[in-house]
């Protein structure tokens, strides 16, 4: 690694968040943000009046905690690796800062921007976020992801683009044919590395990175910073400004979590009496593979026509027709793989439910954040069983909090119910859905509360 001339001082970067008291010299951090009465305005920063129309058309009054950490330190040309949850408007604070900094490249000249993202999804929402944040402006945006035809993305590149948002194997197939060139790039954005990297794309990631020039911003944007992220911004950030604007307790304030103790052949029954208990707004219900939900949704769709599922085998028209029914509310019950488990902004969403428990935390973490978004309430439940016991700890341990117990009167989960059952069974995370493990023995059950309203059970770890 000391031999890549791309790392700059790597003993400087310092990856603990800087605490610094808020004023007009410093962007305030998470735990520093102005109080209500305080609270910063879009018209107090520095930004141009064609910035304030288009915030102004698209609803924007008052910046997120993220928004008034990032965009004024953005503006000066710093490298940040901005820690923060999905849900908080972390895309609106990297978009303002490029729209303000860069200029119209015209037809010939490359683009000024590249933002990557680990989700053909997520490319989709962060471009129509740069489309609305540029109004009035002659910026063109172009994402680039696999799933559709190369032709009409070659076309849109080839009249001049400034920003490009893509995942990385796409932006990379393109910059194999020479459709793409990086040389005029001046701001290179990470968004959700963990997840990339997660996900295997960090070799992809430093191969686009290496064709950007040297001298350029950079900014990380990362719900956790685990070592591989530190790596990555050791490597191609320059003394980057650390902001962390995660809450000490990773679960959100505004979302209740729970948990059922079930067998793996109860599990339907259970969602479907749970689905008529809760009578949820909008939902997500998780499944670990593309077979078991596939088979959640069709088993749904027997009694609801609104119900529809997405996962990574399904055409990418598809997708998009799906995620667009979701958003517009045509959609009330989305079975999904961890596709949507990140990045996906669906303001309706009430209830999530990990019909599959997560294999590792970080994916419960963003599950779950589905809801919840930008201070609204929502719900989540996660179906645990017998032999998951050592999952819902690692959980715990990871959110810093307990999950309630719940249970449905007259439910019969089929599952131990003791402490030792739950805390010590072993964990096989199985690579399928649970609905053919075997059954725990039976042991006479203590009794049930009326509801989950008058009575919770909370398990000790």
């Amino acid at each position: 690694m000391d031999d890549d001339p791309h790392v700059e001082n790597i003993d400087s970067v310092n990856i603990a968040p800087r605490k610094t008291p808020a004023s007009p010299d410093n962007a305030p951090s998470a735990e520093n943000a102005p109080d209500e009465g305080t609270q910063q305005t879009f018209r107090t920063m520095e930004l141009s009046d064609k910035t304030h129309l288009a915030l102004e058309a698209a609803g924007y009054t008052s910046p997120t905690p993220i928004q008034a950490g990032i965009i004024p330190q953005a503006l000066t040309g710093q490298d940040i690796l901005g820690q923060a949850q999905t849900g908080t408007g972390k895309t609106a604070a990297f978009a303002i800062p490029i729209i303000e900094r860069i200029q119209s490249s015209g037809k010939k000249a490359g683009p000024r921007a590249i933002v990557l993202v680990p989700t053909r999804e997520l490319a989709v929402q962060v471009s129509e976020e740069f489309l609305k944040l540029s109004k009035g402006r002659r910026l063109h945006t172009v994402a680039l992801y696999g799933g559709k035809p190369i032709r009409g993305q070659i076309e849109k590149l080839k009249r001049g683009v400034e920003i490009v948002v893509g995942t990385p194997g796409r932006v990379l197939d393109h910059m194999g044919r020479g459709t793409l060139l990086l040389q005029h790039v001046s701001i290179a954005v990470l968004d959700e590395a963990d997840r990339m990297l997660d996900i295997g794309f960090r070799p992809d990631i430093e191969k686009i990175l290496r064709r950007c020039p040297k001298q350029r911003q950079t900014l990380l944007l990362s719900a956790t910073v685990p070592p591989p992220v530190k790596r990555l911004a050791q490597r191609y950030m320059q003394d980057p400004e650390v902001l962390d604007f995660s809450p000490r307790n990773i679960a959100v304030a505004t979302i209740e979590q729970f948990y059922f103790t079930v067998i793996g052949e109860k599990k339907f029954e259970l969602l479907r009496k749970l689905l008529e208990r809760e009578q949820p707004r909008q939902a997500i219900i998780f499944c670990r593979t593309k077979r078991g939900t596939d088979s959640v949704h069709r088993r749904l769709s027997r009694t609801s026509s609104k119900v529809a599922c997405i996962h990574g085998d399904l055409a990418q028209n598809v997708r998009d027709r799906v995620m667009g029914n979701f958003r517009q509310g045509k959609v009330e019950l989305l079975v999904a793989t961890d596709v949507v488990g990140r990045g996906i902004d669906v303001s309706g969403v009430s209830h999530i439910i990990n019909y599959d428990c997560p294999s590792f935390c970080d994916d419960y973490v963003h599950r779950v954040g589905r809801t919840g978004r930008m201070g609204r309430e929502g719900i989540a439940f996660t179906f645990i069983t017998p032999e998951e016991g050592n999952e819902l700890t690692r959980i715990e341990m990871r959110i810093n909090s307990q999950l309630k117990r719940d249970e449905i009167e007259g439910f019969e989960s089929g599952a131990v119910r003791t402490s030792k059952s739950t805390n010590n069974s072993p964990s096989n995370s199985p690579n399928t859905t649970a609905d053919g493990e075997r059954e725990a023995p039976k042991k006479k059950a203590p009794p049930r509360p009326s509801s989950r309203r008058t009575r919770r059970h909370r398990r000790a770890l």
